[in-house]
């Protein structure tokens, strides 16, 4: 007999990795039901989940090295929530994005530090900074997957996605920064605003040639599916070639999708619908992944740094409570300044700033840095106060991702500050009107018979002559009856396709408007697209 082969050991590594991430993708599924039942978001019961499984004696250890975190996750999750947005809402809102995506962040990281540095002096002040980068930025993720469930009023649901589409890139900038001058010795200088703006100069233009290839390479390709699944690979390139040229890899996804979406064409219904279920299973997936990964990489903090942990506590008890605070009253200020400025600003009232502190929700970028802070300086020396930042930032990160994450439809009740969908209802009526408006006079104003070529007006005509008859007389012989049908479904279907190309154009008109909501357009767009999908009768 022969000997039996046994895998190596990497081999076996290999396949336990492959089954826990199969694992993590059928535990989403299994956290988007049990949600659904809790009125819990899934996010945070995955992240839990995968916490609890790491207790299993011999469970699998999954590990992703943390400069890939961020270009395997952020690319797709980023795309599709950008995709739920457009240039008009950032062109009305362009203060709250500076205000939270960049002066909050910058408020926020200066805050952290100069608490890290005065209970810790030892850490210095680069690596001081480099925490407060990894604390400051929420997640747009997990914002987008728990706001929604709650029913929040839109106006802040639409305030919370500008603010992180944006704040990760000024985040990851402060920290790249404050890294290089731990490493190198060099002093922390303002010489980061130039950075920043040259690389959101230079993502913005990576982002609009990305857009512009979508569009060229999606015109070539026949495929609806085909087409769907390019737009699966242009966040990662864009991500990938903004990052090669030093510019924010988060600004070029952001923009691309914009850049898609402004572009979209009246006659792409079937594509439109692919597109919304294939991305709409990727994000499901992607996000409980994620949210597991971090799950799996707290826990293993936990593990790593033992007993040692508690000693950190109340370093991370501190900033945890400080990022909460700085937010609590950065919003307070903004709603202040509402009241004397009718202008884009979000808060108007104590329940907008109680909302808008809650959801300040940190996610896989607080993670990512985290894990991407270097062991050692290039003299060999151990990186200043690494143990502490990590166990810092993972306290932060459960501080605001777990406790809000459980509590806010608790939060939401008790200020009765849920939404009943009226105003977006009544949004959705006015844009549907709109719809049919331009639907009749795309018929009437041509007339029917102007549009149509001469074979259809003849067509027409028939009818005309044969619905007249059929109505006066019941007894009408067999004879060509599956012909009238046939030309009279051809008809039906053109005065269809006039109609509905015209409506969809209006509806994606009305989405570039300064005081449109895109979630509300592409609704109502959806609606028209997924009745191209049904052949009228004759």
């Amino acid at each position: 007999m022969s000997p039996s082969v046994r895998p190596s050991p990497r081999k076996v590594k290999s396949v336990e990795q492959l089954i826990l991430i199969i694992g993590l993708l059928f535990a989403t599924v299994v956290a988007v039901g049990l949600g659904d039942k809790l009125k819990l978001p899934y996010p945070v019961l995955m992240l839990i989940m995968a916490g609890a499984l790491t207790f299993i004696p011999g469970f699998p250890d999954l590990r992703i090295e943390p400069e890939l975190i961020l270009p395997i996750f952020l690319p797709p999750l980023l795309f599709a929530t950008a995709q739920k947005s457009s240039w008009s809402v950032f062109r009305i809102r362009w203060r709250t994005i500076f205000l939270l995506a960049v002066a909050l962040v910058v408020v926020s990281t200066a805050a952290v530090a100069g608490a890290a540095w005065l209970l810790l002096p030892s850490i210095g002040i680069p690596a001081a900074i480099a925490l407060g980068a990894m604390c400051a930025p929420p997640d747009p993720v997990a914002v987008e997957s728990i706001a929604g469930r709650v029913h929040m009023p839109r106006r802040l649901t639409t305030v919370l996605q500008s603010e992180g589409l944006f704040n990760d890139a000024a985040a990851i900038v402060i920290f790249q920064t404050a890294v290089a001058s731990a490493m190198d010795g060099k002093p922390f200088g303002l010489d980061i605003v130039g950075k920043f703006l040259l690389g959101a100069a230079i993502a913005i233009l990576v982002g609009m040639i990305f857009g512009w290839l979508t569009r060229v390479i999606t015109a070539i390709i026949s495929s609806s599916v085909a087409r769907s699944a390019v737009t699966l690979v242009v966040p990662f390139a864009a991500y990938i070639v903004a990052e090669e040229v030093h510019a924010s890899g988060v600004i070029a996804v952001v923009v691309t999708a914009l850049e898609i979406k402004r572009h979209a064409r009246a006659g792409d219904a079937t594509e439109r619908i692919t597109r919304a279920a294939f991305w709409d299973v990727v994000e499901l997936l992607v996000t409980g992944l994620a949210f597991g990964l971090v799950g799996l990489e707290v826990r293993e903090v936990i593990h790593t740094e033992g007993s040692a942990i508690w000693g950190m506590l109340p370093m991370a008890i501190a900033i945890s409570v400080l990022v909460i605070v700085v937010r609590f009253l950065w919003f307070g200020a903004l709603a202040l300044l509402s009241r004397k400025d009718e202008g884009d600003l979000p808060p108007t009232t104590f329940k907008d700033v109680v909302i808008l502190t809650w959801c300040g929700m940190r996610g896989l970028a607080t993670l990512a840095l985290a894990l991407a802070l270097p062991v050692a300086l290039p003299t060999g020396e151990a990186f200043p106060g690494r143990h502490e930042i990590i166990v810092a930032a993972c306290a932060v990160l459960l501080t605001t991702l777990v406790l809000p994450g459980l509590t806010l439809p608790w939060l939401m009740r008790v200020l009765k500050a849920t939404d009943d969908g009226a105003e977006e209802r009544e949004a959705a009526k006015i844009l549907a009107l709109r719809a049919q408006g331009a639907a009749v006079a795309a018929l009437r104003d041509n007339e029917l018979m102007k549009s149509l070529p001469p074979e259809k007006t003849a067509l027409v005509k028939e009818k005309m002559k044969r619905l007249h008859a059929e109505l006066l007389d019941g007894s009408l012989k067999d004879e060509g009856m599956e012909e009238r049908r046939r030309r009279g479904r051809e008809l039906a279907i053109t005065v269809q396709t006039i109609a509905l190309d015209a409506a969809r154009t209006e509806v994606l008109n009305a989405r570039n408007e300064a005081d449109a909501d895109p979630e509300v357009v592409d609704r109502v767009l959806r609606q028209l697209d997924l009745r191209t999908m049904i052949t009228p009768e004759a």
